[in-house]
């Protein structure tokens, strides 16, 4: 029998999954993983897994706070436009909002990316932004998992999910329950919708508006993709000071359900948090959605954030000191609210 008649072996890559290629984008990632290492990571990118020894100093009792989520269809337009490097900065940037909301400082991060077909390129844009993430609040970027599952996912596409620990001293917790009537509510304003409501801007924006990424118009200050890939913004630069000086009593992370879905979470029973819907300039893609996609008025703040990204509960006696505190910072901050006694958690209302 010669050679032209024998049946050649199948390898995994004839299946769809290329082994080498997954090997070449570890050696990608590893310069980005590892420009986020300090003294505390002990272990390299390529282990089985991370080890990390956490800098116990000033912490007298530690507790950690995990968290898990992902960047959901906002990864949509990261498929249409192209733009894969700004993603991984808004995951990481939402994660670390979520566990600041207890008084956390993020420890280290660990990433997950789901794809078709393994493009080395894409995934390097992915955790170039991971790891600019991480870089800028200080923690690492200790670990991942990337599989090719062609089965799964389409031609370009991919899923991005991420999981952070961090960790305070438990006489440090912020859970709001010291939360009292009379309390002032802060908030610290969005730069658009972050990470959540996408599969309603995307149905307004290219379905009813019939408009495409590169359109320019003078409602969003831009083109569509400027205004729908503004990168999540990271709080923890602005919170952190405000912990160390102040007694805040209680803090929320508008994402998903907006003001009322997450506010409500650290409301204790028998108060409200009364919130002035016009206390605040919302950025104009939201009054764009809003009457281009003739959204109801009351969907529309449970879905976005509406230009609120994080809220503050703190002391009406301290609130003048602390608004002060953020504008030397260079920071905005609107007062919007205030806690009452009432039967429900938040209660939004116009003045």
């Amino acid at each position: 029998m010669n050679d032209s008649s024998k049946k050649s072996k199948l390898t995994y890559a004839d299946s769809g999954v290329d082994i080498d290629a997954g090997d070449a984008v570890v050696e990608r990632i590893r310069k980005l993983a590892t420009a986020t290492f300090d003294h505390q990571v002990l272990s390299d990118i390529g282990s089985f897994g991370g080890f990390f020894k956490p800098d116990l100093e000033g912490i007298s009792e530690p507790v950690f706070i995990s968290s898990t989520d992902s960047v959901g269809t906002k990864l949509k337009l990261a498929f249409i436009t192209g733009k894969h490097d700004t993603v991984g900065e808004d995951l990481v940037n939402h994660c670390v909002d979520d566990i600041l909301v207890h008084g956390a400082k993020p420890l280290f991060f660990l990433d997950y990316i789901g794809i078709g077909k393994l493009d080395p390129g894409i995934v390097a844009e992915l955790v170039e932004g991971l790891s600019r993430g991480c870089q800028k609040v200080g923690m690492a970027l200790l670990g991942g998992e990337t599989a090719e599952l062609t089965d799964l996912y389409q031609p370009g596409e991919y899923d991005l999910a991420g999981f952070i620990v961090g960790m305070t001293d438990r006489s440090k917790i912020v859970d709001g329950s010291t939360i009292k009537s009379g309390d002032v509510c802060l908030g610290l304003p969005s730069n658009g919708l972050h990470t959540n409501g996408y599969t309603l801007a995307r149905k307004v924006v290219f379905e009813i508006a019939h408009l495409r990424p590169e359109d320019y118009f003078p409602e969003l200050n831009g083109t569509v993709v400027e205004a729908l890939m503004a990168v999540h913004r990271c709080y923890a630069p602005i919170v952190h000071p405000l912990l160390s000086e102040f007694d805040i009593h209680g803090m929320a992370h508008i994402t998903g359900g907006g003001i009322p879905g997450n506010l409500n979470r650290v409301i204790p029973d028998g108060l409200c948090a009364e919130i002035d819907k016009t206390a605040w300039p919302a950025p104009p893609v939201f009054d764009f959605l809003r009457k281009k996609g003739d959204i109801d008025p009351v969907d529309i703040y449970r879905t976005f954030n509406m230009g609120i990204g994080y809220i503050l509960v703190v002391d009406a006696a301290e609130a003048d000191k602390i608004v002060s505190r953020i504008g030397e910072m260079g920071e905005k901050v609107y007062r919007i609210g205030r806690i009452v006694k009432g039967g429900q958690p938040v209660l939004l209302t116009e003045g």
